[in-house]
């Protein structure tokens, strides 16, 4: 009996091990990676409002809307410095095009973004 208790006891705490493990990896994928490539691969997981959480608002945001009812339909948004190219240099902009609340088009530029994304680096995101 005593050996049945130890067992169900192993059991258990097994059981409470695994279940840490998958509460914590979540919080991992919580944050964006700013790596070029590693961003463009998870960048479309990610809500505005986590997109905003992480980097703050952007330096530069254009929306269109529907114009009978208001609601935003797709979004521009710009931010400076937030991503490396692979040698660790730092892009100084990065466009983020969104289609309701996620993003469909990630540009790098070496510029501003006044220019525009015609001379960036442009990546269409990977669906889910």
């Amino acid at each position: 009996m005593k050996y049945i208790v130890y067992f169900y006891l192993a059991i258990l705490q097994a059981c409470f091990i695994q279940a840490a493990v998958a509460e914590e990896s979540p919080s991992n994928n919580n944050e964006i990676p700013t790596l070029e490539q590693d961003f463009v691969n998870s960048i479309n997981k990610f809500t505005k409002a986590q997109i905003i959480a992480q980097f703050g608002e952007p330096a530069k945001a254009d929306d269109v809307k529907i114009k009978t009812t208001g609601k935003i339909v797709a979004s521009i948004w710009q931010y400076h410095f937030i991503n490396t190219a692979a040698d660790g240099t730092y892009y100084e902009t990065t466009e983020l095009d969104f289609i309701d609340d996620k993003v469909v088009m990630v540009a790098f530029m070496n510029h501003n973004g006044d220019e525009g994304p015609e001379n960036a680096q442009q990546y269409q995101v990977p669906g889910k």
